[in-house]
């Protein structure tokens, strides 16, 4: 988008924010780079230049905006909804690969070589791997420095930096200003935090319906992995240094989160995998311009825009949960997961709740006796072949993934339906055009909207709410009667 000039500028003299994370706006004369609807007066047009990154905008010389904060707009949703080599690279990037295993690390997952994938993001992006990486690094310490009372050598560690040093020069030339000029502008009053606990916004663009997205969540969550308490959607984490506990609730303006780690390296993919859980980062008005031009679906769409498509933090977890929910009742598939996190999930501590433990991972389901099972034999098997192909790694599920070879390698898993094969697409690989015709409840809401209720006449006519079809799925399941489509009290 930020080769088209003319729209950009309309959205820059509009202060939309609705375009917040599609580009960044530099302004040549002052060196400093801005979100869309940055509220200070719009510069000549003439000395305005698009960036497609934040990172792009620092690669070119300018600094992030002290008044509109650029760096803390939402992602991009290109990310969300592309299923190519670059959104790959940007989801891998925001999981903290580059950080972990490096550039080489990068390439090896996404199957390229490190020229391939830096010649990719540099066309596109305006900036390679390293420097994506590092202004995600740059986001991270200023979020820190501003919200917590952690020492700088901490929060040198916790954002990803190799050095105290490093960390400082960072900070001065993104931000022109040095880690305790920022602390010390954004006022007294920090709390006193302890390394590993951390109470942070996360933004989204607007509108967001909260009511299916936390009320699936909650009418679903598994016992010991997660809850609803006081208002609030809290689960365990099992993350690359260590794990963690998110506590994540509704406000009008963003997502209150607070997250206890026992690592505070983990902390950005922490908050990456809570932004995906909830689907922060996608285009509400996108999607719903979409399904609006559908006449059936436009009543539902006016009523609740916003929608989004609950996720997951740990697709290799969802994959396991949908098998444990073939055929059975929301109720039964939480008992079903109780019993395997009881049996082989490890133990964690939870001062302020009721949490238990960490979802099994895939090699501990491996070991299980599947006599243990109180279901059916076929399925006995199909969760038995899951488990082995995510261990074994022939199952690659994670934000990195191809979601054809994904869907096609689900569908060779005995016992792998559509239903399942698309349930796990739309919720743990994230792809926003998933479809589960199938679906007892899709099937029932569309026959009472009188739309087509046959797997293959409803297919075609979800022609016309592509490529959102996943958000589709998520109105016609709030027709019904089901606790999943109410915000817990």
């Amino acid at each position: 988008m930020h080769e088209d000039f003319e729209r950009c500028l309309r959205a820059v003299q509009a202060k939309d924010e609705r375009f917040d994370g599609w580009f960044f706006t530099a302004v040549r004369t002052t060196g400093i780079y801005c979100r869309p609807s940055c509220p200070v007066r719009p510069p000549k047009a003439r000395n305005m230049v698009f960036h497609p990154s934040a990172a792009a905008a620092q690669q070119a010389g300018y600094r992030a905006c002290k008044r509109c904060r650029p760096d803390a707009s939402p992602g991009s949703p290109e990310w969300n909804h592309r299923a190519d080599a670059v959104a790959r690279a940007m989801r891998l990037i925001a999981e903290g690969v580059v950080d972990r295993e490096g550039v080489p690390g990068l390439a090896a997952r996404l199957g390229y070589s490190t020229r391939q994938v830096e010649r990719q993001l540099n066309a596109e992006l305006g900036a390679g791997p390293l420097a994506l990486a590092r202004a995600q690094r740059a986001q991270t310490a200023r979020l820190l420095i501003e919200t917590s009372a952690l020492t700088m050598t901490d929060i040198a560690l916790a954002a990803g930096f190799g050095s105290v040093r490093t960390f400082n020069d960072t900070v001065r030339e993104v931000f022109a200003l040095s880690p305790s000029e920022l602390r010390a502008r954004a006022g007294r009053g920090i709390p006193a935090v302890t390394t590993g606990a951390l109470l942070l916004r996360l933004p989204f663009r607007k509108p967001l319906c909260p009511d299916n997205l936390f009320g699936h969540l909650a009418a679903t969550a598994v016992p010991g992995v997660e809850e609803w308490r006081d208002g609030a959607y809290r689960r365990t984490l099992r993350l690359p240094h260590g794990h963690g506990i998110a506590e994540l609730w509704p406000l009008p303006d963003h997502i209150g989160c607070r997250l206890s780690l026992t690592d505070i390296r983990d902390l950005p993919v922490a908050i990456s995998r809570c932004r995906v859980l909830l689907d922060l980062d996608a285009d509400p008005a996108a999607v719903d311009e979409q399904l609006r031009a559908d006449p059936v679906l436009k009543p539902l769409v006016e009523k609740n825009s916003g929608r989004r498509v609950p996720r997951t933090v740990d697709p290799a977890e969802f994959a396991v949960r949908a098998v444990l929910g073939q055929q059975v009742s929301t109720a039964a598939a939480r008992t079903h997961a109780a019993r395997l996190v009881a049996a082989h999930g490890e133990p964690i501590e939870d001062p302020c709740g009721g949490l238990t433990h960490l979802f099994p991972a895939p090699r501990a389901l491996t070991q299980l006796d599947p006599a243990s099972l109180a279901m059916p034999e076929s399925r006995r098997r199909t969760l038995l072949a899951l488990v082995h192909a995510l261990a074994e790694g022939e199952l690659d599920l994670g934000p990195g993934s191809d979601w054809t070879a994904a869907r096609d390698r689900l569908a060779a898993l005995p016992g792998f339906g559509p239903w399942t094969v698309e349930t796990v697409a739309m919720r743990a690989l994230g792809d926003p055009d998933a479809f589960i015709p199938t679906d007892l409840g899709i099937r029932q809401a569309a026959e009472n909207l009188g739309l087509p209720s046959t797997p293959a006449a409803l297919t075609r006519h979800a022609g016309l709410w592509r490529p959102w079809r996943a958000y589709a799925v998520q109105h016609l399941w709030a027709t019904g009667d089901h606790p999943i489509n109410l915000l817990p009290a």
